[in-house]
């Protein structure tokens, strides 16, 4: 995993062209790069991230953001206090373990929550 000015990469490699590919994974845009070694690659994931900037900056600005991994949401005080005591008995915050089910729910890997 790549990360540069909030946009992050996944990597693979090629093996029959011998080369590396990167897709920008955190937006919707299709941002992909190529590099044969680690910095060719890296190189053409900031110029590949630096371009997407300008080109949005000359069509009034409209860049797809990187996710922040912050989700708001407004659910009914019932359910909060349920949630609140599943994690509470899991010994996890409430972050924690609506990351968790929400995890389980999409077979997304995330980074665990405090």
């Amino acid at each position: 995993m790549m990360d540069y000015k909030g946009y992050k990469a996944q990597i693979d490699f090629d093996n029959e062209a011998g080369i590396f590919v990167g897709e920008v994974i955190n937006t919707r845009d299709g941002i992909t790069f190529t590099g044969r070694s680690v910095d060719e690659l890296r190189n053409a994931f900031r110029t590949a991230v630096d371009d997407y900037l300008e080109m949005a900056c000359d069509i009034a600005g409209n860049t797809d953001q990187p996710f922040s991994g912050k989700l708001a949401i407004r659910v009914n005080p019932i359910l909060h206090r349920a949630i609140a005591a599943c994690a509470q008995r899991e010994g996890k915050s409430v972050a924690a373990w609506v990351a968790d089910r929400l995890t389980e729910a999409t077979g997304a890997n995330s980074v665990k929550v405090g």
